[in-house]
């Protein structure tokens, strides 16, 4: 009877510690699921910190967007330097962009359409005293080959024009520009360079020892593209280049955003907008894209709706912002200060 009671009682612990392992192992991934879940909320509302910092018009007056525009080897090349520059940071747009979206539209420069991101990364530029020039590709998006040496031989030339040999270059390219850039810098000395969303050229080209510190800012909801530039990265590293990356996430609309970050759209018709976009289902309840912007037919139910906007460019601004805000592929300024302090600790 007492061998019995001891069977039981041992069987019985014996539950106990195969119970104790399970409760443990549930437990663990409670932790992690709420460590992912926090983590991902972290991200979204860190993005969006950003926009509290430079909105259109918080630049100081001192700071004013005032280019000068020539044309030169078939193309349009429009630049602007500060008082005392410190450096030479070069432009290149993505598919579909030119140096004119940089820029404001003025007298100076009729044609130019002043997109949100794009002048925000110039007046950012211009306030840390770096010379900004911006060249247009010669087609819907940028060539690889020659025009890889006619882009070398027009930033020399303006250099030299200019009396600016003594500065460090620096290079920012965005997606089509970004692929550009990587490749330049094999034929140009750059201090460093930033790549956005796109991850270079790096495995079609002989990368030299000598090839510029390199950062990629980029936003990784494009999963297919951060594989990428996780490769590049490590790539990069081993040649014993410095590269860093830094990641743009999602961050939500609010009834002020599009007024606060669009010169030209008022308050009201930003309020307006949003609202609408809400009941469309354009975005959730607490203002985050439910798609990418373009994907979206919004323009036909402003139109719908009877809200008038301002001028026919303001609908590219919006379009532009709705792209950010959904975080997948689209210029972003919103990490100018570490994009200027990458160029300004790696001059040289």
């Amino acid at each position: 009877m007492l061998k019995r009671g001891n069977r039981m009682l041992k069987q019985q612990n014996n539950a106990r510690h195969m119970r104790m392992p399970l409760i443990t192992i549930f437990l663990v991934l409670i932790c992690v699921l709420v460590l992912i879940l926090y983590r991902e909320a972290g991200e979204r509302s860190d993005s969006s910190s950003g926009l509290l910092i430079r909105n259109w018009n918080s630049f100081s007056s001192s700071v004013k967007l005032d280019p000068t525009v020539e044309f030169r080897n078939g193309t349009d090349l429009i630049w602007q330097i500060p008082a005392s520059p410190k450096a030479i940071l070069f432009l290149a747009h993505g598919c579909n962009g030119k140096a004119a979206n940089f820029w404001d539209r003025s007298p100076k420069c009729p044609d130019c359409a002043g997109l949100p991101e794009e002048r925000l990364i110039v007046l950012n530029a211009l306030a840390r005293r770096f010379a900004v020039l911006a060249v247009t590709s010669a087609g819907r998006c940028w060539s690889f080959e020659e025009e890889r040496l006619i882009v070398k031989d027009i930033i020399e030339r303006w250099i030299v024009k200019q009396k600016l040999q003594s500065l460090p270059l620096v290079a920012l390219g965005a997606s089509s520009g970004g692929y550009f850039v990587s490749a330049l810098a094999t034929d140009l000395r750059f201090s460093s360079i930033t790549i956005m969303i796109a991850e270079g050229l790096f495995g079609q080209m002989d990368i030299p020892k000598n090839y510029p510190p390199t950062l990629f800012v980029h936003m990784p909801k494009d999963e297919r593209r951060r594989r990428r530039i996780q490769r590049y990265l490590t790539l990069l590293k081993v040649k014993g280049i410095d590269v860093a990356e830094v990641k743009c996430m999602e961050f939500a609309l609010s009834p002020n955003l599009l007024a606060d970050r669009i010169p030209g759209l008022d308050l009201t018709t930003s309020e307006k907008l949003y609202s609408l976009f809400q009941e469309k289902g354009f975005i959730d309840m607490k203002g985050f894209m439910r798609n990418d912007g373009r994907a979206l037919q919004w323009k036909a139910a402003v139109k719908e709706r009877e809200i008038i906007l301002p001028d026919k460019s303001i609908a590219n601004r919006i379009q532009e912002e709705m792209n950010l805000a959904f975080a997948y592929h689209e210029m972003t300024s919103l990490q100018s200060e570490q994009i200027f302090n990458w160029f300004e600790t790696h001059m040289s």
